[in-house]
């Protein structure tokens, strides 16, 4: 696994420019006028993660094989989206499944980019945006509840979810997302409500504030902060340009020449991680170099279980070497002579980078 990102923001605020960069791919139109993505666009690409790169060329393998991130970018959100203004509502949807979602937010001038409001106001915009995903989740709420009552004459469960149902309405109605209800999360989870997702907030920026941000992106920073959710300073247009280079050197010279110690991708990637409570362990060999997703806390024979079910439920130990140990000594045999392999059992909690290898019998 990966992990999922629904990309939202009001029109014109560069938000299919990053994704046609994130994804190294023209595959949603980028124009300056509203609504130009008129179909839910979807992208996977690989998470970069230099620690995957390191060991595959230590190993020598013969493939590598990253962690993906699907990105799903929707049309530009207006005021009234949820009530069938522009075409956002229609594409509100599609972003339900989602693990997180980024808004994508204009914190740059440029007098040729028209803005949707008539002027650049990020925080403006962050909240019209949260404004518009909580007004459809109090829709969606809202039609439930019908069905839901007939049920409830002769399933108790269904009495209890209308009970859920109309703590999250309540919540909704003084215009606070989902999350603030007193609501088990897993419950909120089956709800599949907008609101109830990680948030991140992404200022798309010029390139000259790139590296250091600007007056926008710091009232972004600080607006996020209040909300305990991440902050990331991208510039769509060099995201761009950086994935029209064709090599890495190419792509390190010029991110150096800028001030920029990585991509936007990465900047993105991380947030998201963190966010989300997301690790990263390794498989490594000959034949293949491979990064998989878990959550933090995830235990030894759960994770062999991302990989494949056998490996779950025939798990007997997993040998584990950290990614620091396996580059200083070398590799596998280097690690397993110092004597810094590992043999955990099955209340092991892997850590991040790990590099491990399962051994099961079905």
């Amino acid at each position: 696994m990966g992990f999922k990102c629904g990309i939202v923001g009001l029109p014109n605020v560069g938000k299919s420019t990053l994704f046609n960069a994130l994804v190294s791919a023209m595959m949603a139109e980028a124009a300056n006028y509203p609504f130009c993505t008129i179909e839910p666009n979807v992208g996977k690409v690989g998470v970069p993660d230099e620690r995957l790169d390191n060991l595959a060329a230590l190993a020598k393998s013969a493939k590598v094989v990253p962690a993906q991130i699907e990105f799903v970018d929707i049309a530009g959100l207006v005021r009234g989206a949820s009530k069938g203004e522009g075409l956002g509502n229609q594409f509100l949807g599609h972003i339900r499944e989602v693990n997180a979602i980024a808004y994508v937010l204009r914190c740059f001038e440029d007098p040729d980019v028209t803005h949707v409001e008539g002027s650049v106001d990020p925080i403006r915009d962050a909240q019209t945006i949260e404004t518009e995903l909580m007004l459809a989740d109090l829709e969606s709420l809202q039609k439930r509840l019908p069905n839901l009552e007939k049920k409830a004459r002769i399933d108790k469960e269904a009495a209890a979810t209308i009970n859920d149902i109309k703590e999250v309405i309540k919540v909704l109605e003084t215009g606070q997302p989902a999350t603030s209800a007193d609501v088990e999360p897993a419950t909120l989870q089956r709800m599949q409500l907008l609101t109830s997702k990680p948030v991140l907030y992404v200022c798309n920026v010029d390139e000259s504030d790139a590296a250091s941000g600007n007056s926008h992106s710091a009232k972004v920073a600080e607006y996020a902060a209040s909300r305990n959710a991440d902050c990331v300073v991208i510039s769509a247009k060099i995201e761009a340009e950086i994935a029209m280079l064709e090599s890495p050197e190419d792509r390190s010279e010029f991110l150096s020449s800028l001030g920029l110690e990585c991509t936007g991708l990465s900047k993105l990637v991380r947030a998201g991680y963190r966010t989300l409570k997301l690790i990263t362990f390794f498989t490594i060999g000959p034949k293949e170099a491979r990064a998989w997703t878990i959550h933090e806390g995830t235990l030894a024979p759960q994770s062999a279980g991302v990989i494949h079910t056998d490996f779950e439920r025939g798990f007997i130990r997993a040998e584990v070497i950290s990614h620091d140990d396996y580059m200083k000594y070398k590799g596998e045999a280097g690690a397993r002579d110092a004597g810094r392999l590992r043999s955990e059992g099955k209340e092991y909690k892997v850590c991040d980078g790990d590099v491990l290898h399962f051994k099961f019998n079905v």
